[in-house]
């Protein structure tokens, strides 16, 4: 293996420029040549590839987003996109990939290596933590500090007007952000997509907080009701009660990772490199109890990560 190639793909995600900074830091002292993919698997079909080195990868560590860039690509779910694809790959002398990203990333992934055994090893860039073999997805620790200190904020405006509040954060079809978010930030209900929200018990768990008092309830987008700003309809056309909705959207994903995601990213960067030395492919890198784990891609979407029991607890237990 002489060359090999990285690529971010998906939703960015904080911590991705400290992983791709690792790969090219590895590699070079593996003896390898890294190639940078530009704009995920459309920049692969396109031929888009750039050699990173210690300068190009210099001073990013802090910096958010994805150097490499990104993009959602439904050219490379039709077989001939990833005929395409391949065809670059080999043109440009790459022996193996990391792709950093999420579900989408990985069945990408996958039928490229199933399609055109090409080595690929795939590393778990998504802030909603949805990836099972994994204790942690890069860039789930930026986005829910960004989230508290944003419901930190908007406690203080609804601390002072004695106000009721809806905040959504993201996580399609996962609750880990708003779980997490809901009993750091003391929010008095959180409602996701794990549990059935009930408009009843959320208008008690209203009343005894006190209706002209301040009062925070979290809404993961991937609720089954439709998100919090139709929650706040229910709640004001079935009991007259008014209300704020604040949807943080796309601030999560922003902003310079914390130190938890720029190790996180060094590790797995590390570690992906290794692994295709090894010869693995179709794999997931994941860290688990504090161990680099090696989980075949399949599985990381077959097998559903749930939100850990103990969070519901809490989200009821200290309201």
């Amino acid at each position: 293996m002489k060359r090999i190639a990285v690529f971010t793909s998906g939703g960015d995600a904080p911590g991705m420029n400290a992983h791709v900074r690792a790969i090219e830091r590895t590699a070079q002292k593996r003896g390898l040549e890294v190639i940078g993919i530009i704009g995920g698997y459309a920049g692969m079909i396109a031929g888009q590839f750039e050699v990173l080195d210690r300068i190009r990868t210099a001073n990013i560590l802090d910096r958010g987003g994805t150097v490499l860039k990104t993009s959602r690509c439904p050219e490379f779910m039709e077989p001939d996109g990833r005929s395409r694809a391949a065809e670059q790959l080999h043109a440009h002398g790459i022996n193996g990939v990391i792709a950093c990203g999420g579900d989408g990333t990985f069945h990408g992934a996958h039928l490229l290596w199933l399609e055109h055994q090409i080595p690929i090893v795939g590393t778990p860039g998504t802030i909603d933590n949805d990836l099972w073999g994994t204790d942690y997805t890069l860039g789930y620790d930026t986005a829910i500090n960004t989230a508290t200190e944003a419901i930190d904020k908007i406690r203080d405006t609804a601390d002072s007007h004695g106000r009721l509040f809806f905040v959504e954060v993201m996580g399609r079809h996962a609750g880990f952000i708003a779980m997490d978010v809901g009993v750091a930030s003391g929010a008095e209900y959180v409602a996701v997509a794990e549990t059935m929200t009930d408009i009843e018990v959320l208008y008690q768990r209203i009343l005894a907080q006190g209706i002209d008092k301040r009062t925070i309830v979290i809404v993961g987008e991937g609720d089954e009701v439709g998100g919090a700003m139709v929650i706040s309809q229910a709640i004001e056309e079935r009991y007259g009660l008014p209300s704020k909705v604040s949807i943080l959207g796309h601030m999560q994903r922003g902003g310079s990772p914390t130190v938890r995601d720029r190790v996180l990213g060094a590790r797995l960067g590390a570690a992906a490199v290794d692994a295709l030395l090894e010869g693995r492919s179709d794999i997931m890198i994941g860290e688990s109890a504090g161990n680099v784990t090696h989980i075949p891609l399949e599985e990381t979407w077959l097998t559903k990560k749930s939100v850990p029991p103990y969070l519901f607890d809490l989200s009821t237990l200290l309201v």
